[in-house]
Protein backbone atom coordinates (compact mmCIF):
# COMPACT_ATOMS: atom_id res chain seq x y z
CA UNK A 1 0.00 0.00 0.00
CA UNK A 2 1.32 3.38 -0.76
CA UNK A 3 1.06 5.83 1.72
CA UNK A 4 1.54 10.28 1.86
CA UNK A 5 3.92 9.21 4.81
CA UNK A 6 5.78 6.46 6.97
CA UNK A 7 6.93 7.14 10.67
CA UNK A 8 9.54 4.68 11.33
CA UNK A 9 9.30 4.89 15.12
CA UNK A 10 6.20 5.60 17.63
CA UNK A 11 7.97 7.62 20.36
CA UNK A 12 6.81 11.18 21.47
CA UNK A 13 8.42 12.33 18.13
CA UNK A 14 7.31 9.87 15.78
CA UNK A 15 3.54 9.42 17.45
CA UNK A 16 3.38 13.06 16.88
CA UNK A 17 4.28 13.35 14.14
CA UNK A 18 2.17 10.90 12.50
CA UNK A 19 -0.96 12.47 14.41
CA UNK A 20 -0.36 15.94 13.03
CA UNK A 21 -0.05 14.80 9.60
CA UNK A 22 -3.11 12.67 9.60
CA UNK A 23 -4.54 16.14 10.82
CA UNK A 24 -2.90 17.96 7.96
CA UNK A 25 -4.27 15.06 5.50
CA UNK A 26 -1.62 13.25 4.62
CA UNK A 27 -2.75 9.35 4.25
CA UNK A 28 0.12 7.96 7.23
CA UNK A 29 1.29 4.91 8.65
CA UNK A 30 3.34 3.76 11.71
CA UNK A 31 6.21 1.04 11.75
CA UNK A 32 6.95 -0.11 15.16
CA UNK A 33 8.70 -3.14 16.30
CA UNK A 34 7.52 -2.98 20.20
CA UNK A 35 5.14 -1.00 22.28
CA UNK A 36 2.88 2.05 20.88
CA UNK A 37 4.63 4.99 22.36
CA UNK A 38 8.17 4.65 22.48
CA UNK A 39 10.44 4.53 25.44
CA UNK A 40 9.41 7.67 26.88
CA UNK A 41 5.65 6.30 27.70
CA UNK A 42 6.85 2.72 28.29
CA UNK A 43 10.40 2.76 29.59
CA UNK A 44 11.54 6.35 30.10
CA UNK A 45 9.05 9.44 31.13
CA UNK A 46 6.13 8.40 32.01
CA UNK A 47 6.96 4.94 34.55
CA UNK A 48 10.07 6.95 36.01
CA UNK A 49 7.80 9.47 37.17
CA UNK A 50 5.06 6.91 38.42
CA UNK A 51 8.22 5.81 40.23
CA UNK A 52 8.97 8.82 41.73
CA UNK A 53 6.09 9.49 42.56
CA UNK A 54 5.46 6.75 45.20
CA UNK A 55 8.86 7.57 46.50
CA UNK A 56 7.30 11.05 47.36
CA UNK A 57 4.36 9.98 48.93
CA UNK A 58 6.79 7.62 50.89
CA UNK A 59 8.99 10.36 51.93
CA UNK A 60 5.71 12.35 53.08
CA UNK A 61 4.52 9.49 55.49
CA UNK A 62 8.18 9.13 56.82
CA UNK A 63 8.00 12.86 57.79
CA UNK A 64 4.53 12.89 58.53
CA UNK A 65 5.24 13.84 61.94
CA UNK A 66 6.65 17.44 60.38
CA UNK A 67 3.28 18.23 59.43
CA UNK A 68 1.57 17.15 62.65
CA UNK A 69 0.12 13.61 61.51
CA UNK A 70 1.42 10.80 63.39
CA UNK A 71 2.29 7.13 60.88
CA UNK A 72 3.13 4.04 63.57
CA UNK A 73 4.24 2.35 60.61
CA UNK A 74 5.33 2.22 56.65
CA UNK A 75 7.25 0.24 54.54
CA UNK A 76 7.73 0.50 50.96
CA UNK A 77 6.49 -2.37 48.51
CA UNK A 78 8.71 -1.99 45.83
CA UNK A 79 6.71 -4.67 43.69
CA UNK A 80 3.50 -2.40 44.09
CA UNK A 81 5.42 -0.27 43.37
CA UNK A 82 6.36 -1.09 39.80
CA UNK A 83 3.06 -2.17 39.30
CA UNK A 84 1.67 0.78 39.41
CA UNK A 85 3.94 2.29 37.39
CA UNK A 86 3.86 -0.21 34.48
CA UNK A 87 0.07 0.32 34.82
CA UNK A 88 0.58 3.91 34.02
CA UNK A 89 3.11 3.13 31.23
CA UNK A 90 0.69 0.90 29.99
CA UNK A 91 -2.38 3.10 30.11
CA UNK A 92 -0.53 5.92 27.96
CA UNK A 93 0.33 3.41 25.07
CA UNK A 94 -3.05 1.99 25.03
CA UNK A 95 -3.85 5.85 24.91
CA UNK A 96 -1.53 5.98 21.41
CA UNK A 97 -3.19 3.00 19.74
CA UNK A 98 -6.67 4.64 20.33
CA UNK A 99 -5.21 8.21 19.17
CA UNK A 100 -4.32 6.20 16.31
CA UNK A 101 -7.76 4.44 15.48
CA UNK A 102 -9.04 8.20 15.75
CA UNK A 103 -7.14 9.37 13.32
CA UNK A 104 -7.11 6.74 11.23
CA UNK A 105 -3.08 6.16 11.41
CA UNK A 106 -2.36 2.36 10.52
CA UNK A 107 0.31 1.14 12.89
CA UNK A 108 2.50 -1.44 10.75
CA UNK A 109 3.95 -3.55 13.74
CA UNK A 110 7.79 -4.81 13.10
CA UNK A 111 11.21 -3.65 12.34
CA UNK A 112 11.46 -1.05 9.75
CA UNK A 113 14.33 -0.37 7.37
CA UNK A 114 14.58 2.29 4.91
CA UNK A 115 15.32 1.18 0.92
CA UNK A 116 15.68 3.41 -1.80
CA UNK A 117 13.10 4.53 -3.89
CA UNK A 118 10.87 6.39 -0.76
CA UNK A 119 10.11 2.43 0.46
CA UNK A 120 10.45 0.69 3.84
CA UNK A 121 10.74 -2.93 4.47
CA UNK A 122 9.46 -3.87 7.69
CA UNK A 123 10.15 -7.44 9.23
CA UNK A 124 7.34 -8.66 11.63
CA UNK A 125 7.67 -11.15 14.32
CA UNK A 126 7.22 -13.67 12.32
CA UNK A 127 10.36 -13.03 10.31
CA UNK A 128 8.30 -12.21 7.05
CA UNK A 129 9.01 -8.64 5.15
CA UNK A 130 6.80 -6.40 3.61
CA UNK A 131 7.90 -4.00 1.32
CA UNK A 132 5.88 -0.71 1.82
CA UNK A 133 6.16 2.86 -0.22
CA UNK A 134 5.81 6.49 1.01
CA UNK A 135 5.60 9.99 -0.55
CA UNK A 136 7.66 10.75 2.54
CA UNK A 137 9.29 8.99 5.35
CA UNK A 138 10.23 9.99 8.97
CA UNK A 139 13.36 7.77 10.68
CA UNK A 140 12.19 8.74 14.65
CA UNK A 141 14.13 5.28 15.83
CA UNK A 142 15.31 7.23 19.45
CA UNK A 143 18.03 5.56 21.68
CA UNK A 144 19.10 3.55 24.45
CA UNK A 145 21.37 3.13 26.71
CA UNK A 146 25.07 4.22 26.32
CA UNK A 147 27.37 1.59 27.00
CA UNK A 148 30.84 2.69 28.46
CA UNK A 149 33.98 0.35 26.90
CA UNK A 150 35.01 -0.49 30.54
CA UNK A 151 31.53 -1.38 31.60
CA UNK A 152 28.91 -3.70 29.51
CA UNK A 153 25.64 -3.97 31.13
CA UNK A 154 25.02 -7.07 32.05
CA UNK A 155 21.31 -7.11 33.21
CA UNK A 156 22.36 -8.16 36.19
CA UNK A 157 24.74 -6.51 38.28
CA UNK A 158 25.10 -3.50 35.95
CA UNK A 159 22.43 -2.15 35.18
CA UNK A 160 20.83 0.12 32.68
CA UNK A 161 17.64 2.67 32.83
CA UNK A 162 15.16 -0.49 31.96
CA UNK A 163 16.23 -2.66 34.81
CA UNK A 164 16.58 -0.55 37.19
CA UNK A 165 12.66 0.71 36.63
CA UNK A 166 11.69 -2.81 37.31
CA UNK A 167 14.01 -3.97 40.59
CA UNK A 168 12.78 -6.61 42.37
CA UNK A 169 14.04 -5.82 45.62
CA UNK A 170 15.22 -2.77 47.14
CA UNK A 171 18.88 -3.00 47.16
CA UNK A 172 21.28 -2.42 50.10
CA UNK A 173 23.73 0.10 47.92
CA UNK A 174 24.36 0.77 44.71
CA UNK A 175 26.66 3.23 42.42
CA UNK A 176 25.67 5.33 39.99
CA UNK A 177 27.66 6.27 37.61
CA UNK A 178 26.59 9.20 35.72
CA UNK A 179 24.76 12.57 37.10
CA UNK A 180 22.43 13.76 34.66
CA UNK A 181 18.59 13.18 34.49
CA UNK A 182 18.56 9.60 34.40
CA UNK A 183 20.71 9.31 37.13
CA UNK A 184 19.74 11.70 39.37
CA UNK A 185 16.35 11.11 39.39
CA UNK A 186 17.36 7.01 40.45
CA UNK A 187 19.66 8.37 43.11
CA UNK A 188 16.65 10.35 44.42
CA UNK A 189 14.31 7.20 43.81
CA UNK A 190 16.72 4.10 45.23
CA UNK A 191 18.10 6.65 48.61
CA UNK A 192 14.40 7.60 49.41
CA UNK A 193 13.79 3.95 49.53
CA UNK A 194 16.82 2.74 51.91
CA UNK A 195 19.43 2.03 49.60
CA UNK A 196 22.80 3.64 50.51
CA UNK A 197 23.53 5.55 47.44
CA UNK A 198 27.29 6.78 45.45
CA UNK A 199 26.68 8.59 42.71
CA UNK A 200 29.73 9.23 40.35
CA UNK A 201 30.93 12.13 38.07
CA UNK A 202 33.22 13.05 35.63
CA UNK A 203 33.00 16.97 35.60
CA UNK A 204 33.21 19.47 38.31
CA UNK A 205 29.45 19.25 39.26
CA UNK A 206 26.29 17.18 39.28
CA UNK A 207 23.79 17.57 36.56
CA UNK A 208 26.50 19.54 34.39
CA UNK A 209 24.19 21.11 31.85
CA UNK A 210 22.52 22.87 34.84
CA UNK A 211 23.37 26.03 35.66
CA UNK A 212 26.27 25.99 38.30
CA UNK A 213 24.47 27.27 41.29
CA UNK A 214 21.70 24.58 40.60
CA UNK A 215 24.21 22.16 40.45
CA UNK A 216 25.82 22.96 43.88
CA UNK A 217 22.49 23.27 45.39
CA UNK A 218 21.16 19.89 44.35
CA UNK A 219 24.70 18.69 45.48
CA UNK A 220 23.60 20.04 49.30
CA UNK A 221 20.38 18.72 48.83
CA UNK A 222 21.59 15.24 47.88
CA UNK A 223 24.60 15.22 50.72
CA UNK A 224 21.55 16.22 53.10
CA UNK A 225 19.48 13.28 52.14
CA UNK A 226 22.07 10.91 52.94
CA UNK A 227 23.40 10.71 48.97
CA UNK A 228 27.61 10.22 48.70
CA UNK A 229 28.64 12.30 45.63
CA UNK A 230 31.75 12.03 43.98
CA UNK A 231 32.83 14.63 41.26
CA UNK A 232 35.65 14.80 39.17
CA UNK A 233 35.57 11.37 39.10
CA UNK A 234 35.88 7.94 36.61
CA UNK A 235 34.87 4.22 37.19
CA UNK A 236 38.07 2.34 35.67
CA UNK A 237 36.76 -0.74 36.50
CA UNK A 238 34.13 -2.92 37.97
CA UNK A 239 34.44 -6.54 38.95
CA UNK A 240 30.96 -8.71 39.03
CA UNK A 241 33.35 -11.94 39.95
CA UNK A 242 32.11 -11.79 43.83
CA UNK A 243 28.72 -11.64 45.64
CA UNK A 244 29.24 -7.78 45.86
CA UNK A 245 30.55 -5.19 42.85
CA UNK A 246 33.45 -3.95 43.34
CA UNK A 247 33.50 -0.63 41.40
CA UNK A 248 37.18 1.40 41.62
CA UNK A 249 36.65 4.90 41.20
CA UNK A 250 39.84 7.58 40.05
CA UNK A 251 39.28 10.72 41.71
CA UNK A 252 41.42 13.55 42.33
CA UNK A 253 42.20 12.42 45.56
CA UNK A 254 43.70 8.71 44.02
CA UNK A 255 41.99 5.43 43.58
CA UNK A 256 39.05 3.73 45.70
CA UNK A 257 36.99 0.95 46.10
CA UNK A 258 33.10 1.01 46.65
CA UNK A 259 31.23 -1.58 46.98
CA UNK A 260 27.99 -2.36 46.16
CA UNK A 261 25.22 -4.56 45.64
CA UNK A 262 24.20 -3.04 41.72
CA UNK A 263 25.81 -0.46 39.34
CA UNK A 264 23.75 1.93 37.26
CA UNK A 265 25.37 3.16 34.08
CA UNK A 266 23.46 6.29 33.33
CA UNK A 267 26.05 7.77 31.06
CA UNK A 268 23.76 9.40 28.53
CA UNK A 269 21.94 7.57 25.19
CA UNK A 270 23.25 6.10 21.69
CA UNK A 271 21.05 6.93 18.84
CA UNK A 272 19.54 3.86 17.41
CA UNK A 273 20.79 4.09 13.76
CA UNK A 274 21.75 0.74 13.36
CA UNK A 275 20.19 -1.76 10.26
CA UNK A 276 17.57 1.14 9.43
CA UNK A 277 19.30 1.11 6.01
CA UNK A 278 20.69 4.15 6.30
CA UNK A 279 23.98 3.25 4.57
CA UNK A 280 21.79 1.53 1.49
CA UNK A 281 19.95 4.70 0.63
CA UNK A 282 22.91 6.84 1.52
CA UNK A 283 21.98 9.14 3.91
CA UNK A 284 24.95 11.22 6.00
CA UNK A 285 25.73 10.41 9.57
CA UNK A 286 28.23 12.66 11.51
CA UNK A 287 29.60 11.42 15.01
CA UNK A 288 26.44 8.95 16.02
CA UNK A 289 23.77 11.51 14.29
CA UNK A 290 21.69 12.17 10.92
CA UNK A 291 22.48 15.53 9.67
CA UNK A 292 19.19 17.17 8.70
CA UNK A 293 18.21 20.66 8.18
CA UNK A 294 16.12 23.05 9.51
CA UNK A 295 13.05 21.00 8.86
CA UNK A 296 14.50 17.70 9.57
CA UNK A 297 15.19 16.90 5.99
CA UNK A 298 18.41 15.05 5.23
CA UNK A 299 20.50 14.84 2.30
CA UNK A 300 18.02 12.57 0.31
CA UNK A 301 15.14 14.01 -0.97
CA UNK A 302 12.07 12.71 0.81
CA UNK A 303 13.72 11.09 4.04
CA UNK A 304 13.68 13.12 7.29
CA UNK A 305 15.04 12.55 10.86
CA UNK A 306 13.84 13.63 14.09
CA UNK A 307 14.19 13.39 17.87
CA UNK A 308 17.24 11.37 19.79
CA UNK A 309 19.03 10.82 16.12
CA UNK A 310 19.81 13.89 14.88
CA UNK A 311 22.21 16.21 16.78
CA UNK A 312 20.29 18.87 19.98
CA UNK A 313 18.80 17.71 23.57
CA UNK A 314 17.19 14.17 23.73
CA UNK A 315 14.27 15.13 25.29
CA UNK A 316 10.22 14.11 24.39
CA UNK A 317 8.82 17.49 24.06
CA UNK A 318 11.94 18.41 22.06
CA UNK A 319 11.37 15.43 19.55
CA UNK A 320 7.46 16.17 19.30
CA UNK A 321 8.39 19.94 18.07
CA UNK A 322 10.51 18.55 15.65
CA UNK A 323 7.67 16.24 14.75
CA UNK A 324 5.54 18.74 14.06
CA UNK A 325 7.46 20.84 12.30
CA UNK A 326 8.38 18.43 10.04
CA UNK A 327 5.21 17.20 8.44
CA UNK A 328 3.80 20.83 8.92
CA UNK A 329 6.73 21.51 5.87
CA UNK A 330 5.63 18.79 4.22
CA UNK A 331 2.34 19.24 3.83
CA UNK A 332 3.29 22.82 2.71
CA UNK A 333 2.87 24.72 5.28
CA UNK A 334 5.22 27.23 6.12
CA UNK A 335 6.55 26.59 9.96
CA UNK A 336 8.62 28.51 11.78
CA UNK A 337 11.70 26.68 12.58
CA UNK A 338 12.54 25.31 16.23
CA UNK A 339 14.81 27.67 18.75
CA UNK A 340 16.70 25.45 20.17
CA UNK A 341 17.50 28.30 22.60
CA UNK A 342 14.13 28.67 24.33
CA UNK A 343 13.32 24.60 24.77
CA UNK A 344 12.74 23.80 28.93
CA UNK A 345 15.01 20.89 30.60
CA UNK A 346 13.18 19.18 33.77
CA UNK A 347 14.46 16.73 36.18
CA UNK A 348 12.22 15.31 38.22
CA UNK A 349 14.30 14.18 41.84
CA UNK A 350 14.16 16.06 45.08
CA UNK A 351 14.32 18.86 44.74
CA UNK A 352 12.98 18.83 41.20
CA UNK A 353 15.24 21.30 38.39
CA UNK A 354 13.76 22.97 35.84
CA UNK A 355 15.42 25.67 33.06
CA UNK A 356 15.85 27.24 30.00
CA UNK A 357 17.93 29.66 27.76
CA UNK A 358 21.54 30.71 28.52
CA UNK A 359 22.72 29.58 31.78
CA UNK A 360 25.01 32.55 33.74
CA UNK A 361 28.02 31.44 32.32
CA UNK A 362 26.47 31.24 29.06
CA UNK A 363 25.07 34.60 29.17
CA UNK A 364 28.33 36.01 30.26
CA UNK A 365 30.41 33.97 27.44
CA UNK A 366 27.96 35.19 24.72
CA UNK A 367 28.90 38.53 25.31
CA UNK A 368 25.79 39.98 27.17
CA UNK A 369 25.72 42.22 30.20
CA UNK A 370 23.49 40.76 32.24
CA UNK A 371 21.24 41.20 35.28
CA UNK A 372 20.50 38.61 37.70
CA UNK A 373 17.84 38.25 40.32
CA UNK A 374 17.41 34.98 42.53
CA UNK A 375 14.85 34.35 45.37
CA UNK A 376 15.23 31.64 47.75
CA UNK A 377 12.12 29.53 48.87
CA UNK A 378 12.75 29.85 52.06
CA UNK A 379 11.60 33.37 51.53
CA UNK A 380 8.55 31.95 49.75
CA UNK A 381 4.82 31.69 51.89
CA UNK A 382 3.90 29.02 50.12
CA UNK A 383 7.21 26.75 50.15
CA UNK A 384 6.86 27.57 54.08
CA UNK A 385 3.79 26.48 54.50
CA UNK A 386 4.42 23.03 52.29
CA UNK A 387 7.70 22.30 54.01
CA UNK A 388 9.66 22.51 51.20
CA UNK A 389 12.30 25.30 51.33
CA UNK A 390 15.15 23.45 49.60
CA UNK A 391 16.38 25.79 46.78
CA UNK A 392 15.72 28.89 44.20
CA UNK A 393 14.33 30.35 41.47
CA UNK A 394 17.02 32.37 39.15
CA UNK A 395 16.53 34.67 36.41
CA UNK A 396 18.88 36.12 33.94
CA UNK A 397 18.37 39.35 31.67
CA UNK A 398 20.02 41.40 29.39
CA UNK A 399 20.96 44.47 31.65
CA UNK A 400 20.21 46.80 27.76
CA UNK A 401 16.85 45.81 26.73
CA UNK A 402 15.63 44.04 29.52
CA UNK A 403 15.38 40.91 26.86
CA UNK A 404 14.58 37.28 29.29
CA UNK A 405 17.75 35.24 28.31
CA UNK A 406 17.33 32.39 30.69
CA UNK A 407 15.58 30.95 33.90
CA UNK A 408 17.17 28.27 36.39
CA UNK A 409 14.90 26.98 39.22
CA UNK A 410 15.26 24.46 41.59
CA UNK A 411 13.11 23.16 44.38
CA UNK A 412 9.86 21.60 44.99
CA UNK A 413 7.42 21.35 41.76
CA UNK A 414 9.68 23.83 39.58
CA UNK A 415 9.06 21.59 36.47
CA UNK A 416 5.42 23.11 36.26
CA UNK A 417 6.31 26.81 36.61
CA UNK A 418 8.89 26.71 33.88
CA UNK A 419 6.82 27.00 30.61
CA UNK A 420 5.75 30.59 32.07
CA UNK A 421 9.02 31.28 31.00
CA UNK A 422 8.98 29.97 27.89
CA UNK A 423 5.78 31.43 26.68
CA UNK A 424 6.83 34.88 27.89
CA UNK A 425 10.48 34.40 26.04
CA UNK A 426 8.50 33.11 22.67
CA UNK A 427 6.70 36.90 23.18
CA UNK A 428 10.14 38.71 23.73
CA UNK A 429 8.30 39.67 27.29
CA UNK A 430 11.00 42.06 29.38
CA UNK A 431 11.64 41.67 33.09
CA UNK A 432 9.59 44.92 33.56
CA UNK A 433 6.57 43.07 32.11
CA UNK A 434 6.42 40.30 34.03
CA UNK A 435 7.56 42.27 37.49
CA UNK A 436 4.45 44.55 36.63
CA UNK A 437 2.34 41.47 35.84
CA UNK A 438 0.50 40.33 39.21
CA UNK A 439 1.04 37.03 40.32
CA UNK A 440 -1.21 35.01 42.83
CA UNK A 441 -0.21 34.67 46.05
CA UNK A 442 0.60 32.32 48.10
CA UNK A 443 2.01 29.93 45.49
CA UNK A 444 5.71 29.34 44.67
CA UNK A 445 4.86 30.69 40.95
CA UNK A 446 5.23 34.27 42.44
CA UNK A 447 8.71 33.88 42.90
CA UNK A 448 9.20 34.30 39.44
CA UNK A 449 8.35 37.33 39.71
CA UNK A 450 9.85 38.34 43.01
CA UNK A 451 13.00 36.66 41.11
CA UNK A 452 12.97 39.38 38.38
CA UNK A 453 12.11 42.16 40.79
CA UNK A 454 15.39 41.18 42.96
CA UNK A 455 17.25 42.05 39.68
CA UNK A 456 15.88 45.28 39.20
CA UNK A 457 15.85 46.31 42.62
CA UNK A 458 12.34 46.27 43.27
CA UNK A 459 11.99 43.12 45.57
CA UNK A 460 9.47 44.16 48.75
CA UNK A 461 9.88 39.96 49.96
CA UNK A 462 13.67 39.72 49.89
Amino acid sequence: MAYDLIVIGSGPGGYVAAIRASQLGLKTAVVEKAELGGICLNWGCIPTKALLKSAQVFEYIRHAADYGINVKESQADIKAMVKRSRDVADGRSKGVAFLFKKNKIDHIPGAGKILAGKKVEVTGADGKKNVHEAKHIIIATGGRSRELPNLKIDGKKIIGYREAMIPEKIYGSMVIIGSGAIGSEFAYFYNSLGTKVTLVEMLPNIVPVEDEEVSKQLSRSFKKQGIEIMTEATVESVDTSGEQCKVTIKSKSGSATVECDIVLSAVGISSNLENIGLEDVGIITDKGKVRVNEYYQTNIPGYYAIGDIIPGPALAHVASAEGIICVEKIAGQNPEPLNYNNLPGCTYCQPEIASVGYTEKGAREAGYEIKIGKFPLTASGKANAAGAKDGFLKVIFDAKYGEWLGAHFIGDNVTELIAEVVVARKLETTAHEIIKSVHPHPTISESIKEAAAVAYGEAVDL
